[in-house]
């Protein structure tokens, strides 16, 4: 409705001017009156179109404002629990172990306790799996590094 009350107005002030431009025009011989209406009928058609013109624009800018709600300051929105899609890649931080790998000390998580805690130990990429020796015996596990580079994260306990 407003765009069509804005049309209204713009409309009567075109009318609105051309009847006081064409009051000079009143003491003017008959031939004069065909070209006043000829003026008249192309100011009120390029007001018209002007208005169009201009409500097309309006409606543009109309559509490209994006509203974004307000996510407050944080302290009073309950925490939730992290989707499943994003557990996915928290390892436990517990099962990092100190183990023996190609003669060196180097940290690794342990296969066996990331079966015993974490659900996705079969989806975790094959590349980053190692053998790596512990107390006189050889046990697999995860290159730590590895997993973070593929998105994985070590989580605290």
């Amino acid at each position: 409705m407003p765009a069509i009350r804005n049309m209204h107005r713009k409309f009567i002030a075109v009318v609105l001017a051309a009847s006081v431009a064409i009051t000079g025009f009143s003491t003017a011989p008959a031939r004069a009156d065909e070209d006043v209406a000829k003026f008249i009928a192309g100011m009120v058609a390029l007001g018209l179109i002007g208005a169009a013109i201009n409500d097309a624009k309006d409606d543009d800018r109309k559509k490209r404002k994006v509203v974004r709600p307000h996510s407050g300051y944080g302290y009073d929105q309950p925490v939730r629990p992290k989707p499943h899609s994003v557990r996915r890649y928290d390892l436990p931080g517990h099962c990092l172990r100190n183990a023996r790998l190609r003669g060196e000390n180097r940290r690794v998580l342990s296969k066996r306790c990331l079966k015993r805690n974490y659900n996705y130990t079969r989806s975790l990429p094959e590349r980053c799996e190692v053998i790596y020796e512990r107390k006189d015996n050889y046990r697999k596990g995860f290159r730590p590094r590895c997993l973070r580079k593929h998105g994985y994260r070590l989580t605290a306990g």
